[in-house]
């Protein structure tokens, strides 16, 4: 598994988990110190907000599995990829991601876009 791949993996890992250490060990792992993270409802920077902004979503939708619902692509250290969250076996909310990695393959920056683009 490329560097970029396992930190994405790592990154999704974090929010199917609610042990604390074992959230830390993966973000650790995955992500810069000051890793940029903004979507719709959050615009945080560094690990720590990171997984304080993981546990108020996981407060907020108890039970919730988050999963990658496409391939990585990638080009220049940017990977685009959907991912979907799913409460109950039933689909919840989908998304897109635009991740920037490092050369190490470690996550610099998540932009992150809630449902999915219409079709023209």
């Amino acid at each position: 598994m490329t560097a970029y791949m396992d930190s994405l993996e790592k990154m999704m890992a974090v929010w199917n988990t609610e042990d604390a250490a074992e959230q830390r060990a993966l973000v650790d792992a995955a992500m810069e110190h000051n890793v940029h993270f903004v979507d719709p409802n959050h615009n945080i920077i560094g690990r720590d907000a990171f997984l304080k902004m993981v546990e108020l979503v996981q407060s907020q939708i108890p039970g919730a599995v988050y999963s990658r619902a496409s391939e990585v692509d990638i080009q220049n250290n940017f990977c685009r990829y959907h991912w979907a969250i799913h409460l109950d076996g039933k689909l919840i909310m989908p998304g897109f991601d635009v991740t920037e990695v490092n050369d190490c393959g470690k996550i610099v920056k998540v932009i992150g876009f809630f449902q999915l683009l219409e079709r023209t």
